[in-house]
């Protein structure tokens, strides 16, 4: 590994028991708030998608409005948030996924792509992967020309990954 990616593990702060008892809660604010890490997230974002035409970047909330908006003005591209219900205030359009206690949704303006934009849908970590795919479900409902999909972090041991079609291109930047 390296030692930037090194760099930015030992930068997490792990919160045991939360949200919930026996979950390792990786928090990503460590990473924020320390200039050096920022930096290094955002040249890392950067180089993942300078070349592949990226017209907007979706941050899905509410750490996806973090370091979704820096690679959006990177790239020279623009910012769409997706949103739980009802805080967004124009006509959006809604899917509804499963989590492990219950049921959710999320929304995004019906007017936010088009069928010329090339898109990363960013969030900070991929867990089970079920909220991201409810977005990339949402966002394709829009007919964007491409999706790729990004996280700060994949937890491997909860298999995430497996959840996205074959054709879609997910990246993290860490994997632990």
């Amino acid at each position: 590994m390296d030692k930037n990616k090194e760099k930015l593990i030992r930068s997490l702060r792990n919160i045991p028991d939360f949200p919930i008892p026996g979950v390792q809660f990786k928090d990503v604010t460590t990473l924020f708030k320390d200039p050096e890490c920022l930096q290094l997230l955002s040249d890392m974002m950067y180089e993942m998608y300078k070349d592949k035409g990226i017209t907007k970047v979706i941050g899905i909330e509410s750490r996806g409005f973090i370091m979704g908006p820096i690679l959006a003005t990177r790239l020279n591209a623009g910012f769409i948030p997706i949103r739980k219900p009802g805080k967004l205030p124009a006509e959006v359009i809604e899917e509804s996924y499963s989590k492990e206690y219950g049921t959710d949704a999320i929304q995004i303006h019906k007017d936010a792509l088009n069928e010329n934009d090339v898109v990363v849908l960013h969030d900070d970590l991929l867990a089970t992967g079920g909220t991201m795919k409810a977005a990339c479900n949402l966002v394709r409902k829009l007919s964007p020309k491409k999706v790729y999909v990004n996280f700060i972090i994949e937890l491997k041991e909860l298999h995430g990954i497996d959840i996205f079609d074959k054709d879609t291109e997910v990246e993290t930047i860490l994997s632990i």
